[in-house]
């Protein structure tokens, strides 16, 4: 509250100047009102470049000062600042990593037969291991569910046949119909004795109301509020989001994906209309990574620590087809695990590169792998929703859009309604599905999770959606994308340059 008070007075001084210098002091005022300006853009540029950020995101602050000092020196304070980042999520990075540590034995590997895999499939795993710190599993079934009645009839199937406990984690949980049922599941199970414990993130899930909270918790349901302050506007707090969507139930089951609770994922929406989504079901081992993920969350928003053999203990399951890892990502991991291993498997691919994405944001390292790997002949598709959801993200995904259809990548608009689904796909044998979106806050400012599938039969079901969802798309051809309005061209560019923020 503290820091919101500060920047709120900041923005008071600076509009104060502006508007009042003038009237009051004339040209006196506006030449104060000038040094100013300058002075807080060359201060707060020099902060800026001091932190030795990615080249792009600094010219894109600094370009944002210049213009618009006065909203630029606001939202950096807001959104641009590292400091909460390396004052909060540092000891949660240390804490997570030796929660990992229990879970992953160096020597474990060793005893696998990576033969069957191809040697850039073994390359990929042994650094997808490395630098998610997560191990991958042999031991782990997984099954694909599509959209939304697939995923919530199973999710209240698995719900209900709970026993010891239910670990659920949203970006986006609503209190309408779906989000009352599911309440009303937890209810009925915490009443049977069933340990429950429900988080959800401040800012996506701002609509529950306390009444709705407080029917779980006079049940006994443990509730955990990841980032909740008191004023989200006047908030740094604001720009780092948990947007990790998990369901651990008994240690044993897992739910995962692009799907959060609400009636539009079930396509009930009159704005969105059909919602098409990819959500999975976990069984086996890698659940004991997600669980981890959960309770080092659960740590972080409640301080309770709860890493007991009773929650670490699934079931191994047996004559399961190729690799699972649960990758996680968030500002606490310096590595950019999620982006490293995007483009470990765009570079590592040998004859194709499927990609689905609601915001497609890439970095020039990714833009480039794109582009190279349709160059060089390899088949490169990107599915991308025709209606937005939001406009700016929109309108910056569209101006990456020439350089690739220049190189030859085909991209497809999805039309049948709006497209969620964060899919990745290599060769038809490896696999990404989970909440990260091909976009800067997915790889830099997020809470994420990930699946990696090498080999696994899920993956043949996700490339059977994906050609599926291709008969419901137009197909942008270069000449007439390019013949558009100079207008929509200008706002796509204008929209680009923020693409480092977004």
């Amino acid at each position: 509250m503290r820091r919101g008070l500060q920047i709120l007075l900041i923005a008071a001084i600076l509009f104060a100047f502006y508007f009042l210098g003038f009237g009051f002091f004339g040209k006196f005022g506006g030449t104060l009102v000038s040094i100013f300006q300058t002075l807080t853009v060359i201060t707060v540029g020099l902060a800026i470049f001091m932190e030795n950020r990615n080249p792009s995101s600094t010219l894109a602050w600094i370009l944002l000062l210049v213009l618009l000092p006065v909203v630029g020196l606001v939202l950096y304070f807001l959104l641009g600042q590292n400091y909460f980042k390396r004052r909060k999520f540092d000891k949660k990075a240390m804490n997570d990593q030796k929660a990992y540590e229990m879970i992953d034995n160096n020597n474990l590997h060793a005893a696998f037969d990576l033969s069957a895999f191809t040697p850039g499939q073994q390359k990929l795993l042994k650094m997808s291991h490395k630098i998610a710190r997560t191990p991958f599993s042999m031991a782990t079934r997984t099954r694909v569910l599509t959209n939304g009645e697939e995923t919530f009839s199973s999710l209240l199937k698995e719900l209900k046949m709970a026993k010891h406990h239910i670990h659920m984690e949203y970006y986006i949980y609503r209190a309408d119909e779906i989000g009352r049922e599911i309440q009303r599941t937890l209810i009925e199970k915490a009443r049977e004795g069933v340990e429950v414990r429900f988080m959800f993130d401040a800012v996506g899930s701002i609509g529950l109301s306390k009444v709705f909270l407080n029917e779980m918790r006079e049940a006994g349901i443990q509730i955990g509020v990841y980032g909740q302050v008191r004023f989200l506007a006047l908030s740094s707090r604001v720009n780092y989001r948990n947007h990790r969507k998990i369901v651990v139930i008994d240690g044993n089951t897992a739910f995962m994906g692009g799907l959060n609770v609400g009636d539009e994922y079930l396509s009930r929406s009159k704005t969105y209309g059909f919602w098409r989504d990819t959500h999975m079901l976990v069984k086996g081992e890698a659940v004991r990574s997600l669980q981890i993920i959960f309770l080092q969350d659960w740590k972080y928003v409640t301080g309770e620590k709860i890493l007991g053999l009773e929650y670490l203990s699934p079931e191994m399951e047996r004559g399961c087809s190729g690799a699972v890892q649960i990758v996680p990502s968030g500002p606490d991991n310096p590595n950019r695990s999620l982006k490293d291993i995007f483009f470990s498997i765009i570079t590592s691919a040998k004859e194709s590169v499927w990609l689905a994405t609601p915001y497609f944001i890439p970095d020039e390292d990714l833009l480039t792998a794109l582009r190279v790997a349709a160059i060089s002949g390899l088949d490169v598709r990107i599915l991308f929703p025709a209606k937005p959801d939001k406009w700016l993200p929109y309108l910056a995904s569209h101006s990456y859009f020439p350089s690739l259809l220049e190189a030859g990548v085909k991209i497809y608009e999805y039309e049948k309604g709006f497209l969620h689904a964060k899919l990745l796909i290599a060769d038809g044998e490896v696999a990404s599905v989970g909440t990260a979106n091909m976009d800067m806050r997915s790889f830099h400012l997020n809470f994420e999770v990930s699946a990696l599938l090498v080999q696994s039969d899920s993956v043949r079901k996700i490339v059977e959606d994906f050609e599926r969802d291709l008969h419901s798309t137009n197909l942008i051809e270069r000449k007439a994308f390019m013949k558009k309005r100079v207008v929509v061209r200008l706002m796509e560019s204008a929209a680009r340059l923020m693409s480092p923020l977004l």
